[in-house]
């Protein structure tokens, strides 16, 4: 058997900061931080998986070459020039649990 590389998750933060631009990564740390230390609590986990979602829409969203002047245009109430989030971006399915 030869070993495979292990596929990252798209949730994942070292993919998260990779994609973000550099000005965006102490906030990102910042929440991603917080978020790892309240999961901890085992109620709490979910914040985290939030969290690490919310940051990797952010990072797509926020390293694209147009992201500055789709941000304008919504400051301007510019809606011909956008798409509003509920039409561009897909629900978030959850993953179904595996039975033993």
């Amino acid at each position: 058997m030869t070993a495979q590389p292990m596929q990252s998750s798209l949730d994942d933060p070292s993919e998260i900061l990779r994609l973000l631009p550099a000005k965006w990564h102490e906030q990102f740390l910042s929440e991603y931080h917080g978020a790892l230390d309240a999961a901890h609590e085992v109620w709490r986990f979910q914040q985290l998986r939030d969290v690490l979602h919310l940051w990797r829409l952010r990072a797509a969203a926020y390293s694209d070459p147009g992201f500055d002047h789709a941000l304008q245009a919504t400051r301007e109430d510019r809606a011909d020039e956008f798409v509003p989030a509920e039409q561009a971006i897909p629900p978030r399915t959850s993953v179904p649990a595996v039975s033993a």
